[in-house]
């Protein structure tokens, strides 16, 4: 009998002011999912499709290693969606045929003042057969140690995001400015030459 784990996450940001607004920013899935995991662990698939190699987890005496394949889009409000596209277990051949992980999950850019903030939620859910002998466990031992695991997992992700996103979004904008400038100042140059 399969067994059912939830856990959900939000997270508010307060963004600092920038020549370029966040919602550019946030246009690009790589950028942003590269907050959430680090390099080493995110395969690109497509331009919104991106395959994330998780950390292995520790679930009573089991440790698995899901994969995750999260599609992640901007809509022209500047929010993201993420939601997963699939779903693997390493290691384990028993439960990654008996295992099937849902993740949904947005990040909203908004104004209040003047200033701007992002509100997220991440709903995670996991529905697993345990083999023997789990599945003799009790049914409520079984869902609070797996929606405890679930909370932990959204909790670094979330963790990892308030470090990584604004860093991230400040670099890009001092990248995108140097190129604008350079852009600005060879075009210049070019002026100068012809008269």
């Amino acid at each position: 009998m399969a067994t059912k784990f939830i856990a959900s996450q939000s997270v508010e940001i307060s963004v600092p002011q920038q020549s370029i607004p966040i919602q550019h920013y946030l246009r690009q899935p790589q950028r942003l999912v590269n907050a959430l995991a680090e390099s080493s662990c995110v395969q690109p698939l497509t331009n919104e499709v991106f395959r994330l190699k998780m950390r292995p987890l520790a679930f009573m005496s089991l440790t698995i290693q899901p994969t995750v394949d999260m599609k992640v889009w901007a809509v022209p409000d500047g929010t993201v969606h993420l939601h997963s596209v699939g779903c693997e277990i390493i290691g384990i051949e028993y439960i990654n045929h008996r295992f099937d992980l849902k993740l949904h999950g947005h990040l909203s850019p908004y104004d209040i003042h003047s200033n701007t903030y992002l509100q997220g939620n991440a709903n995670l859910e996991v529905l697993v057969e345990l083999p023997l002998p789990f599945s003799l466990t009790p049914k409520p031992i079984l869902e609070t140690t797996g929606n405890s695991l679930l909370k932990s997992v959204l909790l670094t992700i979330k963790q990892r995001l308030l470090r990584q996103l604004i860093v991230d979004y400040c670099h890009w904008v001092k990248l995108q400015t140097q190129v604008t400038t350079s852009t600005f100042e060879s075009q210049e140059f070019s002026i100068w030459n012809i008269e």
